[in-house]
C-alpha cells in the first residue's frame, strides 16, 4: 500500500496474520507504526522507543519504526486530525503504539482515541494493573494488586448515540419514549439530553472470549464479569448472561462458574481451571480495595471498565505508570491510560513509564515475552533504585530526579546489562 505523506521503512518486514485472522506471524525485524501523540507525547514517545529498541536488541531482534500522525501533528502535516494514512498503516502493519491524543473542540470526532478504536475494530481495551517496587501508593499493601481489565471498546454509552437538549431530535425521542413506549413518568419536564446505551450479544461475547482466553493462556485463576445488571437488566444484565453463556457453551472443562464451584466442589477450584463469576459494579469498586487479592481478570462494559481501571490504577501509584492496549482480531494498538498534559509538553520532565509499559504489552502480543520480561525488570529496578522522574522523586526520600529522556536511558542501560 502507498501512503500520501508517510514513508514505509526500507528495513524491516510487515507482520502478517494466519488464515484464522488472529494468529500473528511476526518477523525478527517487524515494521511497527508509532504515533507520539499530543502534549507530552513528544517527550514520552521517543523515550518509549529508546527502551523498546533496547529490549528488542537485547533479545536478538530489531524494530523498524514507522512514524504516523494524529491530533496536533496530523493537523500540521495533513490539515486534519486523523488522516487515512494513519488508519490505513495501522490496519496494514497490524501492531502499533501511540502516545496520548487530545481531541480539539469542533474536530468532528468525540474522541480521536475512540475513533481509532472503532475504525480499526479494536474492541477490547486491555489494562493490566500491577505494582512496581519503589512506586509510592496510597494503599498499605499495593503489591496485592495484580489485575487485568478487559473493557469493551465499541458499545455502551461510548457508542456516542445521544441527542442534545433543545434539539428537534431530542424532542422526537422524548415523545417516542413517553408516548410509544409508555414511559410517561420517566423523563422530567424541561430541557433534557438523551442517550442510548447499546450492549449487544456479539460485542459482549467477543470481549468475554478475549478475557477468558487471556486467563487460560496466562495461568490466571478467575474472570469476573462486572456489571450493573441489578438495575439495567436488559443491557448490563444481558452482558452478564451472555458472558456466562460464552463460558459454559464454548470452554467446556477449562472453566467453571462460581455457582458450580460451590455446588459441586465446596469452593475448591480444580487446577488449571478458570473460575467465572460476576459482581455488581459499585460493589466491585470497593472490593478491589478491600479484597484485592481475590480478583484476577475483569471483563466489563465500556463505562464500568473506564471507572474500574482508573480506580485500580490509583492503587498502584496513579495513571502515570498505568499501561494499556486496544486489541482486535489479529491487530493491536498499545497506548497509555493517561492524557496529554499539555502544560508539561516539551519540558523533558514527565514520567514515560505508562507508555513504556504499554510497549511491554505490545512485546507480549508479538510473542516476545523474553524482551517484555527484561523491560519490566529493568523499569522496576530503576525505580527501586530511586532513579525517577519528578512525580515520584517528590514523594520519596533520597531519590535522584531525572528527565524523561534520562530515565528512559537508565532503563535501557539496565536492559543492555542483562543481555
Amino acid at each position: 500500500m502507498s501512503y500520501e505523506k508517510v514513508d514505509v521503512p526500507e528495513e524491516g518486514e510487515p507482520i502478517t496474520v494466519a488464515d484464522d485472522g488472529d494468529e500473528l506471524d511476526v518477523p525478527e525485524n517487524p515494521i511497527i507504526p508509532i504515533i507520539y501523540g499530543d502534549g507530552i507525547g513528544q517527550d514520552v514517545g521517543p523515550a518509549a522507543q529508546t527502551v523498546l529498541d533496547a529490549a528488542a536488541e537485547a533479545t536478538g531482534r530489531d524494530i523498524s519504526w514507522m512514524r504516523l500522525y494524529a491530533g496536533e501533528s496530523a493537523r500540521e502535516k495533513y490539515d486534519e486530525n486523523l488522516p487515512d494514512d494513519t488508519v490505513d498503516a495501522i490496519r496494514e502493519f497490524r501492531v502499533a503504539i501511540k502516545g496520548p491524543l487530545t481531541t480539539p473542540v469542533g474536530a468532528g470526532f468525540r474522541s480521536l482515541n475512540v475513533a481509532l478504536r472503532k475504525k480499526l475494530d479494536l474492541y477490547a481495551n486491555m489494562r493490566p494493573t500491577f505494582h512496581l517496587d519503589g512506586v509510592p501508593s496510597p494503599m498499605k499493601n499495593p503489591e496485592a494488586m495484580d489485575m487485568v481489565n478487559f473493557r469493551e471498546n465499541t458499545e455502551d454509552v461510548y457508542a456516542g448515540i445521544e441527542w442534545e437538549a433543545g434539539s428537534d431530535e431530542v424532542q422526537e425521542v422524548k415523545e417516542f419514549v413517553e408516548e410509544q413506549m409508555g414511559f410517561d413518568s420517566t423523563i422530567h419536564d424541561g430541557p433534557v439530553g438523551i442517550g442510548v446505551k447499546p450492549i449487544t450479544e456479539f460485542g459482549t461475547k467477543r470481549l468475554v472470549r478475549k478475557a477468558i482466553d487471556y486467563a487460560l493462556e496466562n495461568d490466571r485463576d478467575s474472570v469476573t464479569l462486572v456489571h450493573k445488571g441489578n438495575i439495567m437488566k436488559f443491557t448490563e444484565g444481558a452482558f452478564r448472561d451472555w458472558g456466562y453463556e460464552v463460558a459454559e457453551e464454548e470452554y467446556g472443562d477449562e472453566v467453571i462458574t462460581e455457582d458450580t464451584l460451590w455446588e459441586e466442589n465446596d469452593g475448591d477450584a480444580p487446577e488449571d481451571v478458570v473460575v467465572v463469576n460476576d459482581r455488581i459494579a459499585d460493589n466491585m469498586l470497593q472490593q478491589i480495595m478491600t479484597r484485592t487479592e481475590q480478583y484476577d481478570v475483569l471483563a466489563m462494559p465500556n463505562l464500568n471498565g473506564d471507572y474500574l481501571s482508573d480506580a485500580a490504577g490509583a492503587q498502584i501509584g496513579g495513571l502515570g505508570i498505568a499501561p494499556g492496549a486496544n486489541i482486535g482480531d489479529g491487530r493491536m494498538l498499545a497506548e497509555p491510560v493517561h492524557g496529554s498534559a499539555p502544560k508539561y509538553a516539551g519540558q523533558d520532565k514527565v514520567n514515560p513509564s505508562a507508555l513504556i509499559l504499554s510497549g511491554r504489552i505490545m512485546l507480549e502480543y508479538l510473542g516476545w515475552t523474553d524482551a517484555a520480561d527484561l523491560l519490566r525488570d529493568a523499569i522496576e529496578e530503576t525505580i527501586s533504585a530511586g532513579e525517577v522522574t519528578y512525580d515520584i522523586e517528590r514523594q520519596i526520600d533520597g531519590g535522584e530526579k531525572l528527565a524523561t529522556s534520562e530515565f528512559a536511558e537508565r532503563v535501557a542501560e539496565r536492559i543492555r546489562d542483562k543481555a
